[in-house]
């Protein structure tokens, strides 16, 4: 039975009084968020610790009355420290008076943006971490600070082959649950959207509507297999283009019945991947974006830059 994990959308809905449908809007920035699980930390604190397995026991077949050797299988426990995301907002009183729908339109209006912006916020920090330039050194790591995928000779990295210094990008086959790649807060203090008040703005003489919001939120990586990455991935450089061949070299890393549930690109790598379709298309007719590889359903988002460095 599979297991039924709260989604983002479920947890801002509980937090905001509102059915989840009615954050689908502000997901929509933010596609990987939207398709991640998120759960408690383990024991409810700021802290999050996990096993990482990391290798598996060593068996095998003896004669009669002839023994083998013992071993053992080999975890690690990996610790992540949830970080403060915050999305507080102030409107101008005196503006928001004025407001033809009333204050209370206002300060909602400027809330969803907000709130949209944050989880692309989350979202950059999930790809690119403490990574300049998406993201932030104040954040937790993400998926760049793996040391399963820092490097083109780790087991689940597969090296596209470009060599232009700053310019390139990547592909990641993610796999997602309770095990493997979801966000973690502490769900007795994870987001607090606090009651809007009138206050001085602290940088000048003048009232503000205050409303204090934020989150704590961190990443589990999970396991070895529950992330896979192409890097090195060019628009120009020789061979170094996203198509069919390097998926598949990329889904070949995962164990049998263990593959991913996504693969996340952004649009110039769904470009390549879709003129690398036509060009082997035999009627010669355009191929439409794909929303999928080897059914492995595609997210494209914009939290994936062009300018990484070269994995070396």
């Amino acid at each position: 039975m599979a297991n039924d994990l709260l989604a983002v959308a479920d947890f801002i809905a509980d937090a905001l009084d509102v059915d989840p449908t009615a954050t689908s809007e502000v997901l929509n920035a933010a596609p990987l968020v939207a398709a991640l699980p998120i759960s408690d930390t383990a024991d409810g604190s700021d802290v999050h610790k996990y096993n990482k397995y990391t290798a598996a026991p060593t068996v095998g077949f003896r004669s009669e009355n002839a023994g083998r050797d013992y071993d053992h299988s080999v975890d690690t426990v990996v610790s992540v420290t949830c970080k403060i995301l915050d999305w507080s907002w102030r409107v101008d009183h005196a503006i928001a008076q004025a407001w033809r729908r009333g204050p209370q339109d206002l300060i909602a209006r400027e809330g969803l943006r907000h709130l949209g912006a944050a989880l692309f916020k989350l979202e950059k920090q999930i790809i690119s971490g403490t990574d300049s330039p998406l993201g932030d050194s104040s954040g937790f790591s993400g998926l760049l600070q793996s040391t399963d995928l820092d490097a083109v000779a780790d087991d689940m990295v597969v090296n596209a082959g470009g060599t232009t210094a700053d310019e390139q990008s990547s592909v990641y086959a993610c796999k997602v649950g309770f095990d493997d790649l979801r966000i973690v807060t502490p769900f007795a203090s994870g987001l607090t959207v606090g009651d809007t008040i009138v206050t001085e703005a602290n940088d000048a003489n003048y009232p503000v509507y205050y409303t204090p919001s934020n989150m704590l939120a961190g990443l589990q990586l999970g396991g070895k297999y529950s992330v896979g990455r192409i890097c090195n991935l060019h628009s120009s450089d020789s061979g170094a283009q996203l198509d069919d061949d390097k998926i598949s070299d990329l889904l070949s890393k995962f164990p049998a019945g263990m593959g991913p549930d996504y693969l996340v690109m952004n649009r110039d790598r769904l470009k390549e991947l879709q003129q690398s379709r036509t060009a082997t298309n035999p009627t010669g007719s355009p191929a439409p974006f794909p929303n999928s590889a080897f059914n492995v359903p595609i997210i494209v988002t914009d939290a994936l830059v062009n300018t990484e460095a070269v994995e070396s």
